[in-house]
């Protein structure tokens, strides 16, 4: 979150590691001069394959403003990352405290409405730190899985890296997530950059995870949920423009984009 000069570090480390990361901006710092330049974010994030998000022009707490003040806050920052980067942005977080406190006549029914009706497709939310891996039901309130600096971020990380899907009963057949957030200057201010290494390392180079951005798992999980299935499950059609891959009765298949698929 944020956008400061030690995002550098970060993006450069989540690249060495083959890791990818969602770098969430505030469109009023882009010129400042504690903040990543525009050339610095094209060169250690865009082009190496990491995103960029909304974080609000001026890194206001939604639940904190005025439906007004807080679609302000959230379309000025979307238009000047999309015309600053000539790319869409769909993502963001929310910032500060975001959607944990409510005041000045908001709630998140209201917050989650007019962020879909700017196009925001999901906002990461925080506070509730877990080792549930759980991919969001409510894409305006994802839910991470915990912040790098919890003392148990590495523990989770085993846990996670430990479950196999495959040996689950029927009930737990279903993907796990490993999401860690966070602010690359806290790792200035503890002196303890190493901790960032040791958790990519530990997350990295395994074949059986996906390492994506917040976006890429968005698109993904809505292009599964779009598969087509007959009444018995033999017959399935993917109306999307992506691969995707699924399993029934333990079964692994996958399906291109277009394609009618017969199970036998």
């Amino acid at each position: 979150d944020d956008g400061s000069k030690s995002d550098i570090r970060l993006a450069d480390t989540l690249t060495k590691y083959g890791l990818k990361g969602t770098f969430n901006l505030n469109s009023s710092n882009l010129h400042s001069e504690n903040y990543m330049s525009v050339e610095e974010i094209k060169t250690h994030l865009l082009d190496v394959g990491h995103e960029i998000a909304v974080h609000g022009e001026f890194h206001k707490a939604l639940g904190l403003c005025s439906p007004l003040e807080g679609i302000r806050d959230v379309l000025n920052c979307r238009l000047e990352l999309e015309k600053t980067f000539g790319r869409i942005i769909r993502g963001m977080a929310y910032a500060d405290s975001g959607i944990r406190n409510m005041q000045y006549g908001t709630d998140y029914t209201k917050i989650k409405q007019y962020l879909s009706e700017l196009g925001i497709a999901y906002s990461r939310t925080l506070g509730e730190d877990n080792d549930l891996f759980r991919l969001p039901q409510d894409w305006h309130a994802w839910m991470p899985t915990v912040h790098h600096d919890n003392p148990r971020a590495l523990d989770y990380a085993e846990e996670f890296l430990e479950i196999d899907c495959d040996k689950q009963y029927y009930a737990r057949m279903y993907p796990r997530l490993y999401y860690a957030w966070g602010h690359s200057f806290e790792f200035d201010r503890k002196n303890n950059w190493e901790r960032l290494d040791e958790l990519c390392e530990k997350l990295s180079g395994h074949e059986d995870v996906w390492y994506a951005t917040n976006i890429e798992i968005y698109d993904y999980v809505e292009a599964f949920h779009s598969l087509i299935f007959s009444a018995d499950r033999t017959i399935v059609y993917n109306p999307t423009l992506m691969k995707i891959w699924f399993n029934i009765d333990k079964q692994e298949y996958s399906i291109e984009p277009g394609q009618t698929l017969n199970i036998f």
